[in-house]
C-alpha cells in the first residue's frame, strides 16, 4: 500500500473533476469531500469511489452544475430537490441549510430527494459538530440486502449518521444497517483479506467471512439481525414521507440507484453558553467513563464513536493517505 500526501490527492481529484465540467468553487468542494474520506480512514468511500464516480458522471447519471432547489418551506422543516446533482455536494449543502435553520428555530430539518449517492456519510455529521450541531442524517439505497428471514434482497443497507459536537474531540457515529457496506467489502477484497467477523452469507446460505463470497450473492447480514432489518425498512418509509422521492422499492424497480431520498437534521447546541457548558461537562464525564471500562483481553482500549478517526486522520496527515496502487494509477490516468 502507497502513501500520497492530503494536498497531492486533493489535487488530483480537483483536476479531473475540472476536466469534467465543475466550477472551479463546486470542484473544490467536492474534491476535499473525497479526500477527506481518505483522510480519516474511510478508503472505500473516498478515492476508491472516486472513479466511479467519474463513470456515472460520463453515463449523465450524475449532473455536474444541478444544484439543489427549495420546493417547501413548513418552518424548521424544509423540502429540496436533488435534481440528480453530485451527492456529496447536494448532501453537504443540504447540511448547511439544516445548520442555519437550527441557529433560527433552534432546530432544522431537510428533506431531500432526488439526489445521488453522498459517499462518505460521516462527512455531514462531522460537519454539523464541526457547527456545534448535534446533527443526525440518514438515506436510502436500492435494495441491496434481504429483509430478515428472505434470501432476497428487498431492502437498503441506508446509511445513517449521529453526530455530538464535544470540544476534545467530537463524536460521530457512521454507519450502515449492513454489517458491513458494499464499499467496506470491496476494500477487504482489495487487500486480500477475510473479514473480522461474518458479514453475509455465500452461495450454499452458510454465514461466511469472506467478502468476495458475499459479493457474489450480495446477501449482506443486516446489523442486529431482525433489528437491523425493520431500522432499515423505517429509515426507507421516512425518508420517503418526508422527501416526497423515491423509495427503495422505486429504485430497485428502475433498476439503479439514481435519485436517491435523504433526511438531514441539526440542533443548534451553541444558543444558550451557559446551558452548553454545563452539558459539555457531562459528556466529558461520560466519555471518560467508557474510556475507563475493563476492555476484553487482547482487543485494547474501548473508544467512543469517531476516536478512531481522529487517531487515524492524525496518522495520515503526518505520513500521507494509504492508496491502492491500481486505484491511485487509474486517478492518474482519468
Amino acid at each position: 500500500m502507497n502513501r500520497v500526501s492530503y494536498n497531492e490527492m486533493k489535487g488530483e481529484l480537483l483536476r479531473v473533476l475540472l476536466k469534467n465540467g465543475f466550477s472551479p468553487e463546486r470542484a473544490e468542494l467536492c474534491a476535499r469531500l473525497f479526500t477527506d474520506a481518505s483522510r480519516d480512514g474511510v478508503y472505500s468511500h473516498g478515492l476508491n469511489r472516486f472513479p466511479s464516480f467519474i463513470d456515472q458522471i460520463k453515463k449523465g447519471n450524475v449532473i455536474v452544475d444541478a444544484e439543489p432547489e427549495r420546493i417547501t418551506a413548513w418552518g424548521a422543516l424544509e423540502r429540496w430537490d436533488g435534481q440528480y446533482g453530485p451527492g456529496n455536494l447536494n448532501a453537504h449543502a443540504a447540511m448547511a441549510r439544516v445548520i442555519e435553520l437550527s441557529r433560527e428555530h433552534g432546530l432544522g430539518a431537510v428533506a431531500l430527494k432526488n439526489t445521488n449517492h453522498w459517499m462518505r456519510p460521516g462527512n455531514y455529521g462531522w460537519q454539523a459538530a464541526e457547527a456545534g450541531c448535534i446533527g443526525i442524517c440518514w438515506t436510502n439505497t436500492m435494495p441491496n440486502m434481504p429483509p430478515w428471514g428472505s434470501v432476497e434482497s428487498k431492502i437498503g443497507n441506508n446509511p445513517i449518521v449521529l453526530a455530538v459536537p464535544r470540544e476534545g474531540g467530537h463524536i460521530v457515529l457512521d454507519m450502515a444497517m449492513a454489517q458491513f457496506s458494499y464499499g467496506q467489502l470491496q476494500s477487504y477484497i482489495f487487500r486480500g483479506e477475510p473479514l473480522p467477523i461474518e458479514g453475509g452469507y455465500d452461495s450454499a446460505g452458510n454465514l461466511t467471512r469472506d467478502p468476495a463470497a458475499i459479493m457474489e450473492t450480495k446477501r449482506t447480514l443486516p446489523i442486529g439481525y431482525w433489528k437491523g432489518s425493520g431500522l432499515s425498512i423505517m429509515l426507507d418509509l421516512i425518508a420517503v414521507m418526508l422527501s416526497g422521492g423515491k423509495s427503495t422499492y422505486d429504485l430497485g424497480q428502475e433498476g439503479g440507484e439514481r435519485g436517491i431520498s435523504q433526511v438531514f437534521l441539526a440542533f443548534d447546541m451553541t444558543r444558550d453558553p451557559a446551558a452548553h457548558q454545563e452539558l459539555a461537562e457531562r459528556i466529558e464525564q461520560i466519555v471518560q467513563d467508557l474510556q475507563a471500562a475493563e476492555p476484553v483481553p487482547g482487543s485494547g482500549s474501548v473508544r467512543y464513536p469517531g476516536e478512531e478517526t481522529l487517531r487515524r486522520r492524525q496518522i495520515n496527515l503526518e505520513q500521507g493517505i494509504p492508496v491502492e496502487p491500481s486505484v491511485w494509477q487509474q486517478v492518474l490516468e482519468l
